[in-house]
């Protein structure tokens, strides 16, 4: 059992929490130094963990980068069974426990700081299973695999929801997605670009997709 972390590391680090399954595997950072409002955490849920997906994936970095940006404290984990996290794959359910133990642990950490929540790909679906409960200023869920999973059994968050999509995914459908964001109730802000599933040669774009889709929303507020 490792020891238990009950302070922010104010440097990148790969620390280990408890978690319903063991120990969950995270990547911490603190915000650009040039920041102007530090008083944010932005939790990062990875793609799909039978596909390679892990908190090292590209999207996700790209996200933590844009959050770091932006002035957020981050924190990428490891599902179950990924990586140095105990546990076996759970098919979204157990990982949303998972993402529920790290936000546990971020918000005893650094009570007084708001929350963002984002997931790509497989990690938009957990992400949306536990936004009620995490209630997040920011919801960011990137490429999200509507066909691929039940997302007419989870509710449409309240807060503020950006949706990002690229046109040319081969992996989830993008006119299913866009047909999801024209159901939902408050609809999502969308936002579609010239990428592929894994946004090669787009992530600056991507990049940039976040923070001024984040920035539209604080500004309509």
């Amino acid at each position: 059992m490792s020891e238990e972390i009950t302070e922010f590391p104010k440097e990148s680090k790969v620390i280990m929490i408890p978690g319903p399954a063991g120990q969950i595997e995270c990547l911490t950072a603190p915000p650009e130094v040039d920041a102007v409002d530090k008083n944010r955490v932005a939790l990062i849920c990875h793609p799909h963990p039978l596909y390679g997906g892990t908190m090292r994936n590209k999207v996700t970095h790209m996200l933590e980068k844009a959050f770091r940006d932006m002035g957020a404290h981050t924190v990428r984990f490891n599902f179950r069974g990924v990586g140095e996290s105990d546990g076996v794959f759970d098919d979204g359910v157990g990982e949303a426990d998972d993402l529920m133990a790290v936000y546990q642990w971020a918000k005893k950490t650094m009570p007084h700081c708001k929350f963002w929540l984002a997931g790509f790909s497989f990690g938009s679906y957990v992400a949306l299973r536990a936004v009620h409960d995490i209630n997040p200023e920011q919801f960011i869920t990137v490429a999200p695999p509507v066909e691929r999973y039940d997302y007419t059994e989870l509710d449409a968050p309240e807060c503020p929801w950006l949706v990002i999509q690229g046109d040319e995914d081969d992996v989830v459908s993008p006119r299913a997605v866009y047909e999801y964001v024209e159901q939902q109730n408050p609809k999502p802000q969308l936002v579609t670009m010239k990428a592929g599933h894994f946004f090669h040669r787009r992530l600056l774009d991507l990049k940039g997709a976040v923070k001024n889709g984040i920035l539209r929303q604080v500004n309509t507020d």
